[in-house]
Parts: structure tokens; sequence; C-alpha cells
């Protein structure tokens, strides 16, 4: 009983500190697989530099180690699941909502549909997810430049990887990938034929890059220009909304 009275003022820190380290270890996202070989290399790498005294190039090594990381990091996601729902396959900003002609590897028709363009910087996740529930009946990879994502000429010019998703009733949306400056490769998880659930991991683009989502003809946005968009979380449109197109503003 003593030793126990002696030990209790320490004692008494004991939780409070395990909150502390729970709390920490509940926001750290794992690392998805794509990322290990980028995360090792930089181990082996930082580890060599400070094998050899080089101390500040090591304490380099720790930081692009741990950003790297970051980077590849794949946090869980919360996505909503009512029929008709278009979710944002990308983290990012909201560059863009255009009207505009598909582009032909999406295979839809060549008339006029809305786009909603998500611009991923390096400090977002590029773990990309599917939209809604529906079959993938198109599938394609087109090789190009790498520009700046954001520019509107990206969508033609830069690589790319273009999917067009059917729903059951025939409806189809398109998803097409667009690799920016940094970015040198797109990571498809996916094949076609295959049939996605709203949410689910479909791809990765490594390095800053942009998402594009062609909605039906007739489909208004329900999400403005310049917003933050959840990959998995996010509502961009509801397919059964006869809604007018939202409006924003900055404050």
């Amino acid at each position: 009983m003593r030793q126990f009275l002696l030990f209790w003022p320490q004692l008494m820190y004991v939780a409070p500190v395990m909150n502390i380290v729970t709390s920490i270890t509940s926001s750290i996202a794992p690392v998805h697989r794509e990322g290990y070989p980028f995360v090792l290399a930089g181990v082996v790498v930082t580890a060599l530099l400070f094998f050899f005294g080089l101390q500040t190039l090591g304490w380099v090594g720790v930081i692009l180690t741990l950003w790297c990381a970051y980077f590849f990091r794949d946090p869980e996601r919360v996505t909503p699941i009512r029929k008709g729902l278009v979710i944002s396959p990308a983290d990012g900003r909201v560059s863009s909502i255009a009207t505009v002609i598909p582009p032909p590897e999406l295979d839809l028709p060549r008339e006029p549909h809305v786009r909603i363009s998500v611009f991923m910087n390096v400090f977002d996740v590029h773990v990309n997810r599917a939209p809604l529930d529906a079959r993938i009946t198109r599938l394609a990879y087109v090789p190009g430049a790498f520009l700046n994502a954001e520019l509107d000429k990206a969508s033609e010019d830069n690589e790319r990887q273009a999917l067009t998703l059917e729903l059951d009733g025939g409806t189809r949306v398109g998803v097409v990938q667009i690799a920016g400056l940094v970015a040198r490769r797109i990571v498809k998880f996916v094949d076609e034929n295959q049939r996605l659930q709203a949410g689910q991991r479909f791809g990765l683009i490594r390095f800053g890059s942009r998402v594009d989502v062609f909605l039906p003809q007739g489909v208004k946005p329900m999400i403005c220009l310049g917003q933050r968009a959840i990959a998995g979380e996010t509502v961009l449109a509801d397919l059964e909304s006869t809604e007018a197109q939202r409006q924003g503003r900055s404050s």
C-alpha cells in the first residue's frame, strides 16, 4: 500500500500521455502499397547518409522520407451511398466547372456535358475513388505531355487514363485521371468490365494531378467552383435531382 501511494503521483500522468499517443496514432493514415518502394528507398538512402557521417543530408533525407509517406497516405473514408449521388473521385480544389465535349476516349455522345475538374496539389491525398456504383465499360490510357494540370488544354495534351462508368439503367458517367507537371505515372487498380462500388479505390496519380468527371446531360453540379472536395465523401452531383446549379461565395 505504501509503495502504491509513492507511485500514485507518477501514475496520474500515464492516462493523459496515453490519450495523447492514442490521438496521434489514430490521426495517422496508413501508407498505400504504391508508396512502399519510395518510402523504403528513402529509409535506405537516409540510413546510408547518416552512416557515412553526412548529418545535414541525412536530416534532409528524414524530411523527404516522411513527406513521401505523407504523400502516399490512404485514409479511410465514409461514402454516402444513396442512389443517384455522384461522389468526388479525388481530394482537392474544384478548379473548373465547364460545359464541354467529352474526349473521344470516353466514348460518350459528342455533345456538351458538364465537366467538374478537381485539382490535386502535392499535399492532397492522391488515391482516387469511384464516384458511384457502376460497371467499367471502357478503360483507355492515352500517353501525352506533362503540362500544368490546371490548364484547360491539359485535358487533351496530357497523359491521362479515361474510365467510362455505366449504371444499371444505362446512364454513363466519364472519369479522366490527368497527370500534371510533376506526375509521371497513373496507376490503375481496376480492369474493364469490372463493377465498382461508390468510394472504392480505382487508381492513383503520383505527385500532382487532376481528375475530371463528366456528368450525364441535364445533370447540374451540387458543388461550387473553388470548393474543396474529399474523395469518397463529397457529393458532386445528384442524378435524380432537378435542383439548379449551386452558386457559392468566398468568405
